[in-house]
């Protein structure tokens, strides 16, 4: 099906974010055209060329053959509190509607303090009936994690999850088996060889998966059955036309017991799409879309890469990944 899309007509576009998140301050990608609509290619820098033929498969799968039926028409999502200051964690929370919090946490080695007043922020901010989750990002090792969950659960007055709390599967495993709170695997599944490690090694009550690095919609949905474990469907920080790919995945799962973490849109300070067309929560809900909305022409004119060094870059990336062999 990629033959019927004109990859030299991408479109590159350069969003500012609203926060440093990932260690990116911009965000990157290129919009592709395809018979069924658009489609968003969008890895991180740091992903190889191997790596990013997952998220061109995503991407040519959305312009070309869509996805599958939904069952559901909307999904809860999680507001992101990022590595911020508590009075500014409370006020991210509180204007958000959700009832669901992820806050970023190990953003140093030093950081506990710090992210013990977030946490308790972000409590204050949802209630005693709001969920917290965090996200370590793999930034501790094993002792460093069984500790640091403890108080920051204390902090939270009760964690629902901590995700990727250590860089490995087995330190994963190690943790889960000192500590009550439940264990996430986001990185160990997005960026295995073998995303199914996790869940045969009991690494993990929660699986967090990604339809751009898993290879598309319908490639994600066999990974999530063959897991066997709960889902929470989570975004890679794309614009509202990447983002509609991740909601069809939440949108597609038969079951669906947690907020997922699509509330990313406000990470950037803008879209490529119209404002009405932009995926931004509300009352805690994002629509599971049948096929994304266009780019707009002034909104993505707006965003447009203009450096011709990054465009011959990223022009360079795609033609590099489309000559990847299959996976």
């Amino acid at each position: 099906m990629s033959d019927a899309i004109d990859f030299g007509s991408a479109r590159v576009f350069a969003i500012p974010m609203t926060t440093r998140f990932r260690g990116i301050t911009v965000r990157e990608g290129m919009l592709i055209e395809g018979p069924a609509g658009w489609g968003e290619f969008c890895p991180f820098i740091d992903y190889s060329d191997r790596e990013s033929a997952a998220w061109l498969a995503t991407a040519v799968e959305q312009c070309t053959v869509g996805w599958p039926v939904p069952v559901r028409d909307r999904v809860p999502v999680n507001c992101i509190v990022a590595a911020v200051g508590p009075e500014r964690a409370h006020e991210v929370a509180a204007r958000s509607g959700c009832r669901t919090a992820k806050v970023k946490v190990a953003d140093h080695p030093e950081s506990l303090a710090e992210d013990m007043a977030r946490v308790e922020a972000v409590r204050d901010a949802l209630g005693p009936g709001g969920s917290i989750r965090i996200d370590a990002n793999g930034g501790w090792d094993v002792e460093t994690a069984v500790r640091n969950i403890r108080r920051l659960d204390r902090a939270a007055a009760g964690l629902e999850y901590v995700e990727q709390p250590c860089g490995d599967i087995e330190e994963l495993a190690a943790v889960r088996r000192q500590v009550d709170v439940r264990i996430a695997a986001d990185e160990s599944i997005r960026r295995a060889e073998d995303p199914l490690r996790v869940a045969v090694a009991g690494a993990a009550d929660i699986a967090v998966i990604k339809c751009t690095p898993l290879g598309g919609v319908r490639r994600a949905l066999l990974v999530a059955e063959a897991a066997g474990l709960p889902c929470v469907v989570s975004s890679a920080v794309e614009t509202s036309i990447g983002l509609a790919a991740q909601l069809a995945l939440a949108g597609a799962l038969p079951e669906l017991g947690f907020a997922c973490g699509l509330g990313t849109v406000d990470l950037l300070t803008g879209d490529v799409v119209a404002d009405a067309d932009s995926l931004r929560p509300v009352d805690g809900y994002l629509p599971v879309l049948r096929s994304p909305a266009a780019p707009d022409p002034v909104k993505g004119g707006s965003y447009e890469q203009t450096d011709p060094e990054r465009v011959r870059w990223w022009r360079a990336r795609l033609a590099r990944v489309r000559a990847e062999p299959p996976r």
